[in-house]
């Protein structure tokens, strides 16, 4: 044990935290100071509106602009440099997690420095620190890609009872738009929240149209841009909306059940994958505690570092192939 903790994985997973644990704190402190300001700003601009303070220019002003320059006012000049910054900030609310950009670029790059800092100090090897820092620098795109798949995974799976529940009501001889407010208060999430903005948006005066051209660029959804091309051309067009409704319920359906039998279909080379990669740690694992003396070599001898820097760089390689060819577009 005081050979394992001479060879600097002790002092690496003490900067690792400390590092790991600053980054935290740091971006607590900078989401509480942001929703603080927002708040702030709210309750400023509706104290203006309530005595009747807006006039000319200053109404229009919006609460969301206030809150993106004065809330990231220390990164504009950082951000700036980034023209797509906005598509992130996009990417961001897709996954409903509430980063702002600011937030991202500072989880990323402490992240990115805990790690890197981490492994330089236990294996001393540049190469090594450099892959972990990319290695930690992903882990907040990571994160966020795949709380908005699962966004995207729920709202697909209610969307066609929710579609049906649009066409009931406009079969009862409701408006669309009474319907669409049907839709937000009965549906479960992340569906009525999104119905519910269309909704809230045309009747402050916004066209339906655009609306709902607003949630197909929300939701990057086949079965959501095909719904909102079918709505816009019955508007303009004419037609039995129920019927239509109806019929683009049951073809999401069955592109759901579809997608369904796909993902059974290509369980066995998921598993496949899954047990490629952790069958070497698993085994080594198994090994270090058996006989310690004898993986102790990998981690003491330079020789050992690169090779376990390399196994580890084609295990992930093989890993992201494995995911790409059971990934089928349907």
């Amino acid at each position: 044990m005081a050979q394992f903790q001479g060879s600097g994985w002790g002092v690496a997973l003490v900067a690792f935290g400390a590092v790991a644990l600053t980054v935290i704190t740091v971006v607590l402190v900078f989401e509480g100071l942001r929703e603080w300001n927002r708040q702030r700003t709210v309750s400023r601009e509706l104290r203006k509106i309530s005595g009747g303070e807006l006039r000319g220019a200053d109404s229009r002003l919006g609460l969301v602009r206030a809150e993106t320059v004065e809330g990231l006012k220390w990164l504009e000049p950082l951000l700036i440099r980034f023209p797509r910054r906005h598509d992130f900030q996009h990417f961001l609310d897709q996954a409903d997690i509430g980063w702002s950009v600011g937030t991202f670029v500072m989880l990323t790059v402490g992240l990115a420095a805990a790690f890197g800092l981490a492994v330089l100090i236990a294996l001393g090897m540049w190469i090594a620190a450099l892959g972990a820092a990319v290695f930690g620098a992903l882990l907040p795109y990571l994160f966020a890609s795949r709380k908005r798949k699962q966004r995207y995974a729920a709202f697909e799976e209610y969307f066609p009872e929710s579609i049906d529940l649009l066409g009931r009501a406009v079969r009862a001889g409701h408006a669309f738009s009474t319907g669409l407010r049907v839709v937000a208060e009965e549906s479960p999430e992340p569906v009525s929240t999104e119905f519910r903005q269309v909704y809230e948006e045309q009747k402050f005066g916004l066209p339906l149209s655009e609306s709902l051209l607003a949630m197909s660029d929300r939701l990057a959804i086949l079965d959501v841009r095909i719904f909102v091309t079918a709505v816009l051309i019955q508007l303009e067009s004419g037609g039995n909306l129920a019927e239509i409704l109806d019929n683009l319920a049951k073809i999401i359906r069955d592109r759901f059940k579809f997608r369904r039998q796909l993902r059974v279909h290509t369980a066995h080379g998921r598993m496949t994958g899954m047990v490629l990669v952790s069958a070497p740690i698993v085994a080594g694992l198994g090994m270090w505690f058996l006989n310690p003396d004898y993986m102790r070599v990998l981690f003491d001898e330079p020789l050992g570092r690169v090779m376990l820097v390399t196994a580890a760089g084609f295990q992930l390689l093989g890993f992201i192939f494995i995911r790409r060819i059971m990934d089928v577009e349907v």
